[in-house]
């Protein structure tokens, strides 16, 4: 979640935009040879429904590439598998926009819209070692796979709360009733937001992830909202904290307890950090719920495949399977934003001081050069060692709960609703604009409803 989490686009959304710029061979394979053809555009609404062809002409042509972004932010774009986990590793690469050597135009468009009006700079994405590391050790004790194995329950418990609301039905938008609600209901109680308030920051973060979609400024004004909601929790957590914690305590208190006891988180750190946890503990899980699905269903024969697997009680396919979809269509298409904090090389290319630099993360996962026919979807893969949560002291930090829900979610869908079926023209669906994430607007399922469905069931946030 919190290495190359769900932050939205500098930009609203796709729109037509140019790639031009230097370009050079890479370090870590063959030179590119002249480019055949013009560059592809870049980040149209084409484009998002299928970027893959055009990621597979950079990695070719131009590996480590300079384009103007949508936002009018110009950065590089890194496609090639060897190059990407040297990028994503690489110290002279920061973290912390305050080394972006941008023009006035540019300002404030790196990053969350309204993140630094709100006050919530200082989290894991913004930041460089030692505070990266100090802020990352007090989380990382949420997110052991003990913590995360004691939350399996709960997250089949919303799995199964949430498909007993449609399943009489008949069809739902999976989307909207089961990949968005799950993560943002998990997370929430992994914080300790109170269930009576989760429905508040289910319609904060669907405002968030619309980007393009929503009205002008709603992401900057929902963030404000929760960054407004998080304070007053803060205090009154603090105010109830107990002397000792209890077994299981919720994250915002345990954050508020090393602020208390000599860890000298600050009360906007505390903020920040809850934020981005929360922020980046349910977008990259909705993706790979929608895009994992989508994925299946338009190939029947692994979809079988899998279901015979968990018919028969295994979930080593399972297991490999969600590593397959992460890297054949991951829910973080670019890597979030790094600067250049001196002249450094990528691939060949010389990389200026100051110079954004993201890794896209969907071209590297199907560079051939590292995957055995990377555009063929293989459940069983076994060299998956994809991008997908990133990669170095950035890696993903919440990557066993985002498995735990993807295998959780696919699973109990397979399963309770063996017959699913996509209930649209695969050219019709439409991918939600923004630059970082990728993932579906919506996502119309037909199926059987089971025999004993039952009622619409209570919402997940009273149970």
């Amino acid at each position: 979640m919190t290495g190359n989490p769900p932050v939205p686009g500098s930009a609203s959304g796709p729109v037509a935009g140019s790639a031009s710029g230097p370009v050079a061979g890479s370090a870590s394979g063959p030179a590119p040879g002249p480019a055949s053809g013009p560059v592809p555009e870049l980040f149209t609404w084409e484009f998002a429904s299928d970027p893959y062809p055009a990621y597979a002409w950079l990695r070719e042509h131009a590996p480590v590439h300079r384009t103007r972004l949508p936002s009018g932010v110009e950065a590089w774009l890194v496609t090639r598998y060897a190059d990407a986990k040297q990028a994503l590793a690489d110290p002279r690469l920061s973290k912390n926009p305050a080394h972006h050597d941008e023009p006035a135009h540019a300002k404030g468009k790196t990053g969350i819209p309204g993140e630094r009006k709100a006050e919530l700079m200082t989290h894991l994405l913004n930041i460089d070692p030692p505070d990266h590391t100090r802020l990352r050790r007090l989380v990382s004790k949420a997110f052991t796979p003990r913590r995360v194995a004691e939350f399996a329950p709960r997250v089949q418990e919303l799995a199964d709360g949430l498909i007993d609301r449609f399943a009489a039905t008949g069809s739902a938008d999976l989307i909207h009733e089961f990949a968005f609600p799950l993560p943002i209901y998990a997370i929430c109680d992994l914080l300790g937001v109170p269930r009576e308030d989760q429905d508040d920051f289910r319609d904060w973060a669907g405002m968030m992830i619309r980007h393009g979609g929503g009205p002008r400024g709603g992401v900057a004004r929902s963030v404000k909202k929760m960054r407004g909601y998080l304070a007053d929790l803060i205090h009154r957590k603090r105010a109830a904290l107990p002397l000792e914690p209890a077994p299981g305590e919720d994250l915002i208190s345990a954050l508020i307890r090393a602020s208390d006891h000599g860890e000298h988180l600050t009360e906007n750190e505390a903020a920040a950090m809850a934020f981005i946890l929360l922020f980046a503990g349910f977008e990259t899980t909705v993706n790979l719920i929608g895009n994992g699905t989508y994925a299946l269903l338009t190939h029947p024969e692994q979809r079988e495949r899998l279901q015979t697997s968990l018919a028969a009680g295994e979930r080593g396919l399972l297991e490999t399977g969600v590593e397959e979809l992460l890297r054949y269509d991951g829910p973080v298409e670019l890597a979030t934003w790094r600067f250049a904090t001196r002249p450094l090389t990528i691939g060949g290319q010389e990389v200026a001081a100051g110079d954004p630099v993201l890794v896209v993360l969907a071209a590297a996962d199907r560079d051939p050069e590292r995957f055995t026919d990377p555009d063929t979807l293989d459940l069983a893969r076994r060299d998956s060692q994809h991008l997908g949560y990133g990669h170095g002291i950035h890696y993903c930090l919440g990557a066993p709960l985002a498995r735990l829900e993807g295998q959780t979610a696919l699973a109990t869908l397979l399963t309770r609703l063996p017959d699913l079926r996509l209930a649209a023209d695969p050219a019709e669906l439409r991918w939600r604009g923004g630059l970082i994430m990728r993932g579906l607007r919506t996502l119309p399922v037909s199926f059987t409803p089971p025999v004993s469905s039952g009622d619409n069931g209570p919402s997940p946030t009273q149970k």
